[in-house]
């Protein structure tokens, strides 16, 4: 399948769009925006299903934003990916039918020592862990291709910046920039690239915005809904 990169522009440069933002004038009234935090940690997509209609759908969101999959793929919580793309299909559908737009980002590079620390690596053979998430986040890409809605790469925008590894300027947690082993959630400076980008997926796309419900699992939620660290208050911040 040839490679669509739908987000061209810089996580930088995106804070310039803010310009073409008021002269396109699409943008509703600033103050009214609605940005939804609905991650719940732990979650895969048989869960999301089981609570779409309370945590999303009752909302009437005008905008879904949707990551799901990284727990899919974990020794814990494992979906073969046949189902996970059942399930994912299932996802967008329900989001479809009350007429709601959707913004689909595939999963986040991890590093790996840590999360095998967690996970015995023999779980993810034969293709590993790396080969198993970029199956993965290829079928996230058809689906969003299949179903005409947009993308984001954040993989691609992580595995280019994102400094994945034990340098304190990672993107990703470890021991020098957070004090943990984890490998696999964003820091702070993480997830404010991720608002930056989901922002300026908005922007191009002239998706609605007034009211945005953000559905996943512990990536979303990041460090809590309340004072926390996560891309959707970055993004409430950017659009507000």
């Amino acid at each position: 399948m040839k490679r669509r990169n739908f987000i061209q522009s810089t996580v930088v440069t995106s804070f310039f769009s803010i310009k073409a933002l008021t002269e396109l004038n699409w943008r509703k009234n600033a103050a009214g925006v609605v940005v939804i935090n609905a991650g719940v940690g732990g979650n895969n997509t048989v869960d999301l299903l089981e609570r779409i209609e309370k945590d999303c759908l009752s909302h009437r969101p005008e905008l879904t934003i949707l990551m799901a999959g990284t727990n899919d793929m974990n020794s814990r919580k494992y979906i073969p990916l046949d189902q996970y793309e059942k399930n994912l299909q299932e996802l967008l559908s329900k989001i479809k039918r009350i007429k709601g737009h959707i913004l689909l980002m595939n999963l986040l590079p991890v590093y790996e020592p840590y999360l095998f620390t967690r996970h015995n690596p023999d779980f993810y053979k034969p293709q590993g862990h790396h080969g198993r998430l970029l199956q993965m986040n290829g079928r996230i890409e058809h689906m969003a291709m299949q179903n005409r809605i947009p993308f984001l790469d954040l993989y691609h925008i992580f595995n280019s910046i994102g400094n994945i590894g034990l340098e304190k300027n990672s993107l990703i947690k470890n021991e020098a920039n957070s004090n943990t082993t984890d490998g696999l959630h964003p820091t702070p400076e993480g997830y404010r690239v991720i608002g930056i980008a989901v922002y300026n997926a908005i922007l191009q796309y002239r998706l609605p915005h007034q009211k945005i419900v953000c559905f996943g699992d512990s990536i979303t939620i990041g460090d809590g809904i309340d004072g926390g660290y996560n891309y959707p208050s970055y993004l409430k911040k950017l659009l507000s």
